[in-house]
Formats: structure tokens, sequence, C-alpha cells
């Protein structure tokens, strides 16, 4: 199980938008699978609590067709309900030890804003991953604390975890986010708000394949 998490954990991660139009969301999302997002978190502030239970379990079945994990955020009881693959949280939630013992085999995802401490402390608690951000200004949340690559490159070492970086995530700025160590670009707007939500997805999930081409191409050939 750990090493599957491990697969999953690079790539594009998708995370929806708030929305009272299910069939749109679910739509969206198969959109965005299709261009190749490696994770989808189910993230709702405002939806009451039916109704985000009804849109995690659509968008957790688009997922398990194509085989992509479902994280839902903030709450322990939709993602185990939802049946969802994870859940995410934030500082206001439990802590990742609190949810492995609610959720034995959830993917655990940790966010730590700009503090680097926080994922070595996720770390130890059992998160599978942490996320640093906002990276960029973000129209999710504009008055969100800044990180910046230093603080996402001292979360990886200091955690040893798969890193997520969130915030203003855009074709333009995410291969300098992927250079400074991030394994996963969270998107919202990037991807959801495009014209053309595949594309949109294609374009973020192709930077790793072209980050993983550079990579290979920098290592001294055998002799």
């Amino acid at each position: 199980m750990k090493s599957d998490r491990a697969h999953a954990l690079r790539g594009l991660y998708a995370v929806t938008p708030e929305t009272d139009d299910t069939a749109r969301l679910v739509e969206r999302v198969q959109e965005c699978l299709a261009g190749g997002a490696r994770l989808v978190q189910y993230r709702a502030k405002r939806i009451d609590a039916a109704r985000a239970l009804e849109q995690a379990r659509a968008v957790a079945q688009a997922c398990r067709r194509r085989g992509v994990p479902l994280i839902v955020n903030d709450s322990v009881e939709l993602a185990i309900a939802a049946g969802a693959q994870g859940v995410h949280l934030g500082r206001d939630d439990v802590d990742a030890a609190s949810a492995r013992a609610a959720f034995p085999e959830a993917i655990i995802g940790v966010s730590c804003y700009d503090d680097p401490a926080r994922a070595r402390a996720a770390a130890r608690s059992g998160a599978d991953y942490v996320a640093i951000g906002s990276m960029f200004a973000s129209r999710s949340k504009p008055v969100a604390t800044r990180a910046t690559p230093a603080h996402l490159a001292e979360a990886k070492r200091l955690s040893g975890l798969p890193v997520a970086a969130i915030g203003g995530i855009t074709p333009d700025n995410a291969a300098g986010v992927i250079a400074a160590g991030a394994d996963m670009l969270a998107v919202i707007s990037a991807v959801f708000d495009a014209d053309d939500v595949r594309a949109a997805a294609r374009a973020l999930a192709l930077l790793f394949t072209t980050s993983h081409r550079n990579d290979v191409r920098d290592q001294p050939r055998a002799v």
C-alpha cells in the first residue's frame, strides 16, 4: 500500500472548486482526469453536508473509474462515507495520527503553509505528504500567507515526504516550483476555470514528464 501511495503522489493534484452544480463538477473532474491529473481533492467549505456527501461520492466514482485516488479536504468522516482514498488536513482539523487511527489505509496530507517545521511534525504523526503555499497570489485564498521555494525545499528536507505546492500555480510559473522540489502541483483555478479543462490539465501534467526527461538528460552517461 505504501508503494501505491508513493506512486500516486507525483504530478497534477487537481483541487475542486466550490459549486452547487454536481453534474457540472463531475464533468469537469472527468475532463481533468482525462488531461492527466494523478490525484484529486474534493474541497467544499460552504456546501451543506448532504450536498457535500452527494458530490464527494460522485467525484469518488469518477476517480475510481480512472484509477486515481480521491482525497477529501478537512473531514475524515466525509472521506470515509464517500469512499475516498484519503483526507487532507489543515491547522484546524485533527492531526495525522488521529486521522490514521480512524482511517488506517488513507492517504493523509497536511497543510504546512509557509512553515517547514509543520512538515517535520506531520511526518512524525504519520502523514503521507505535506502541502506548502500559497506559492503565488491566489484567487481561492487571496489573503493567504505566501511561501517561497526555499520553504518548499526545507519542508521536503525536514519531512522526507512528497511535497505538494499550492496557491496561484499556472503553467507559466509551475516549472520553477517543480525545480524547487515540488512533487505535486495542487491547482484549482488554472484548471477548473479554463475554457478547456482537459487541455489545461494536460499542460500542467506534462511539466512532470518534461522535468523527468531533463533530470535524465542531466545525468552522466555510463562509460
